[in-house]
């Protein structure tokens, strides 16, 4: 089945209520295909003003296997007993696929997609939908949500979230493009885009709604209307606060927190940031 007729075919399943056992089948297709990182939540897109695109029809067959999936016991190498929807087992990995899993709690679920190259330290999470790219870290205690897209050679550091945006099937996921730094106990949702060669301080919480207030260009990053938060190109980010206007919060010396863009990318900070290649 060509790319244009599973698109149909996934479009059409979406709208019936009754599912039959030849949709379940395309359904596997579809997710065959998702595995394998042929089809993607989201993808560039040069002609966007975000430079990416959703691809709704996807996490439409992300929710139509959720639908036709019937709970199974679910087997687990460490003997522990678990029950999921049978379309989403974990995901099958074998050495060929040039994935480092460290042993030690991680799970990756059926519909995920790891470049080779992919390092991951456990306990780690990836859900559903996500796509990692080539030569990226997770480190320990990392999620990456369903449908999150994150890039080439970026790293994600120990107790990070990367919230997952699976419905409304129209929102942009989080996406962290290639050579992304994101330090430890960071979180970043609702749709945030994470431009190239940023970095994202430890300690970092930036979701769709925050203002990122920029020192450099003294300007203020939002969300608008169509466009969801973007963190620029090499930025780097860390937490700050800002003082809270009226009577009330001057007299109590109220602040609330906000992410700061305190400087852009430098050598100084390339040499900060280096990844250890040895680990790899």
């Amino acid at each position: 089945m060509s790319r244009e007729l599973l698109i149909a075919e996934i479009d059409k399943l979406y709208e019936i209520h009754e599912l039959s056992l030849e949709a379940e089948s395309n359904v596997e297709r579809f997710l065959d295909l998702l595995d394998i990182g042929e089809i993607r939540a989201a993808e560039r897109d040069h002609t966007s003003p975000t430079g990416w695109r959703v691809n709704e029809w996807v996490k439409k067959g992300i929710l139509l296997a959720f639908r036709i999936g019937k709970l199974v016991k679910v087997e687990d190498a460490c003997s522990s007993q678990f029950f999921d929807k049978h379309t989403f087992p974990i995901k099958d990995i074998s050495a060929e696929n040039q994935i480092r899993v460290v042993p030690g709690g991680t799970a990756i679920r059926r519909g995920a997609y790891l470049s080779p190259g992919v390092v991951i330290m456990p306990p780690s999470y990836v859900n559903v939908g996500a796509y990692v790219g080539e030569g990226t870290m997770l480190d320990s205690h990392t999620l990456v949500g369903s449908c999150a897209q994150i890039g080439r050679k970026a790293h994600i550091s120990a107790g990070t979230q990367i919230g997952g945006v699976l419905e409304p099937v129209g929102a942009m996921p989080i996406i962290i493009e290639d050579e992304v730094m994101v330090g430890g106990n960071c979180g970043i949702y609702e749709g945030t885009i994470v431009k190239r060669r940023a970095v994202i301080g430890a300690g970092c919480v930036i979701t769709g709604s925050t203002p990122v207030y920029d020192l450099v260009r003294e300007t203020v990053h939002r969300k608008e209307k169509g466009k969801p938060l973007m963190i620029p190109e090499g930025a780097v980010v860390v937490p700050g606060s800002r003082t809270l206007a009226g009577d009330f919060a001057a007299k109590n010396k109220l602040s609330v927190y906000t992410p700061v863009i305190v400087k852009y990318r430098d050598e100084k900070t390339d040499a900060a940031t280096v990844l250890e290649q040895a680990i790899r």
